[in-house]
């Protein structure tokens, strides 16, 4: 069955965000005073009493009606959440009391048949509630406890009453072949679209407001090709941009996101072609040493004619240069033209991080490319390369033991690096290469 999910849905500015990070241990749900802030659901593995579990974090729900989209996409975000989860649990707000939007949202709940815990938050002591808490059983909802999030009060209680809700046996297992695929880029380039694409349900709020995804959020994914955990990441942004804390925030999320993952996808708009901040975004992913695929987005909105791809694709490669290991494919992420094609790429840049070569078979090549183009020298000295030896993979590392590291050039490194690749292939990966002088010095 898998894990139980939990969902934590309210009224904007209860608490939840603060909850969610409570639990988890670490900020990973954007908390600010500005209501709405989190926009879109993220999920995290929380454990208690020996069974994990996944939390959502939700949007809060504006009951009701509104000709904003960022809040109507947000409820349609919520209520997808109490469709996904095996229990709910209601925040409210002592301060602020029992509300009309508390009641609608009860309301809502009771139709969606899911067993429900209310967290009436913002009780900051210890003791008996105040006689305020009481009016939430008003709600028409059996189970309420008090909790503080701020203050990590009356929350075992809370999951005691969450955990007697669990389905059981459930297999909380998960595979290490799962690829986990993290979609970057600049605002506005098409994960989001992207991701639901893949996905096949829309996960991610969709607009044409530059900037809506402001969280990470995971989903995972099974199909003919694998399985997979797709991370539909922020939008980034340049750092003399983000003026606010929640952008703040949604950048340092999207830099995790791509620390985390095993393949990144690199968005570019197809209409405004490759911008500076597509090359810090690339770069972020090539510095990191990510397993990485170039996907060139609305592409079914340029006017072709012949070798209109073909150009592309160069200005592409220029552009990137330092990436020019990275595939390039060129998908509508709003007509699914080609996406199939990603999970193939997917897995074959995934299988190429993690491929290692025998010392044997790597040494015999070293000593082909030395033949065919001689070390670099300095004042009468040669660079010898005595051998090398695969120390790590995802990226594939390796190490060169030499007379002295000093007489090498970076261009005669990147001279190895093609030859590496020519034989061996590592389409869509960086290659780590390090010198170290054979006595050990630099060891």
């Amino acid at each position: 069955m898998g894990k139980p999910v939990v969902a934590i849905v309210g009224r904007p500015n209860v608490g939840k965000s603060s909850l969610f990070n409570t639990l988890y241990g670490e900020r990973i749900s954007i908390v600010a005073d500005t209501p709405g802030v989190t926009r879109d659901r993220i999920y995290a593995d929380i454990e208690w009493r020996g069974r994990e579990f996944i939390m959502i974090d939700t949007g809060g729900i504006e009951p009701n009606q509104t000709d904003d989209v960022i809040l109507t996409q947000m409820r349609l975000q919520a209520e997808i959440a109490i469709e996904t989860a095996d229990v709910i649990l209601f925040m409210t707000d002592i301060k602020a009391g029992l509300t009309s939007s508390d009641e609608e949202i009860a309301v809502m709940l009771r139709k969606s048949g899911r067993p429900v815990v209310v967290a009436v938050n913002k009780v900051d002591y210890v003791g008996d509630p105040p006689v305020e808490f009481y009016e939430f059983y008003n709600l028409g909802l059996d189970n309420v406890c008090s909790i503080s999030a701020a203050h990590r009060l009356g929350l075992g209680e809370m999951l005691d009453m969450l955990f007697e809700f669990f389905p059981e046996d459930t297999d909380d297992s998960e595979g290490s072949d799962t690829i986990r695929v993290a979609l970057i880029g600049r605002p506005n380039a098409g994960k989001s679209s992207l991701a639901n694409r893949m996905i096949g349900q829309e996960r991610s709020i969709v607009s044409d407001i530059a900037g809506t995804t402001r969280d990470s959020i995971d989903t995972d994914i099974i199909n003919d090709y694998g399985k997979y955990t797709i991370v539909d990441t922020a939008g980034m942004r340049k750092k003399s941009r983000i003026e606010d804390v929640i952008e703040r925030y949604s950048m340092v999320r999207a830099l995790s996101a791509i620390e985390r993952a095993d393949v990144c996808l690199i968005l570019i708009d197809a209409e405004k072609g490759i911008t500076e901040q597509d090359t810090r975004v690339a770069g972020l992913a090539h510095d990191s040493g990510k397993a990485s695929i170039i996907v060139v987005n609305k592409w079914d909105l340029i006017d072709k004619k012949t070798g209109t791809l073909e150009q592309m694709t160069k200005i592409v490669k220029d552009r990137l240069a330092f990436m020019s290991y990275a595939p390039v494919v060129f998908i509508s992420a709003m007509t699914g033209q080609r996406v199939d094609k990603l999970y193939s790429l997917i897995n074959t840049v995934h299988e190429n991080s993690l491929k290692r070569l025998t010392t044997g078979v790597l040494n015999q090549m070293i000593s082909d490319a030395v033949t065919m183009v001689p070390t670099p020298q300095d004042k009468g000295r040669h660079l010898k390369i005595y051998y090398g030896t695969q120390v790590a993979v995802n990226p594939p590392t390796f190490a060169l033991f030499v007379n002295d590291k000093e007489l090498s050039h970076f261009s005669y490194e990147r001279y190895l690096e093609n030859q590496i690749r020519s034989n061996f292939g590592f389409e869509g990966v960086p290659i780590r290469l390090l010198l170290r002088n054979k006595k050990g010095d630099d060891a």
